[in-house]
């Protein structure tokens, strides 16, 4: 279904995660898996890991950071891979999404997300605040893996992977609309203008 979908969208993947051992690498490599190839999408990578990120302390002026901002900037949408910790995302992720101003505007998101017996969800909810916030569009359906860690193998492959994957098409579906749809919007009337500095 996705294959016909045109124009091709530019899709940032981000990692929510920075721990030693996550489980993230996993999951964010099963959905990198459902969106390359030679569907509607061109994929960048935001892994807070390989950045080698500043201290909280340093400006949004550090390489790294302005690295994700230009990934930020290019992209027409977003999907962000996290992980619940007691209740919440991660503190690498707030940090990350607080470093980038206004290149979040008027542009998609979409969330898998993974945990214990909420799969992620509480993370979730919390994020669409802080996006939408951000004046970005959090879109409705996502993707969340419960009791995460039993559900992948040694090798990283998704066991039971048929609901997953029709949740993960129907993500994909609708962030592309969104995505085709706020670009037109952006490219006709540019965003900026109807939110603060």
């Amino acid at each position: 279904m996705l294959k016909k979908l045109d124009p091709r969208i530019r899709l940032a993947l981000i990692y929510g995660s920075g721990r030693e051992g996550r489980l993230c690498d996993k999951v964010a490599g099963w959905a990198i898996s459902q969106i390359e190839g030679d569907g509607p999408f061109e994929l960048a990578i935001i892994d807070p890991v390989s950045l080698e990120l500043p201290p909280r302390h340093v400006g949004s002026g550090h390489p790294a950071l302005e690295q994700v901002r230009q990934a930020v900037d290019w992209a027409d949408g977003f999907i962000v891979v996290t992980p619940e910790y007691n209740r919440a995302y991660p503190a690498i992720l707030k940090f990350l999404i607080d470093s980038i101003g206004p290149e979040w505007r008027g542009k998609p998101v979409g969330f898998v997300s993974y945990g214990g017996i909420s799969g992620g969800l509480r993370a979730v909810e919390q994020l669409r605040l802080v996006f939408g916030e951000l004046h970005a569009a959090p879109i409705r359906d996502g993707v969340a893996f419960s009791d995460a860690w039993s559900r992948f193998d040694s090798e990283g492959r998704l066991l039971d992977a048929d609901r997953a994957e029709q949740a993960m098409a129907t993500m994909l579906a609708q962030l592309h609309w969104w995505a085709s749809a706020l670009r037109t919007a952006r490219q006709t009337v540019p965003y900026g203008q109807f939110a603060p500095a």
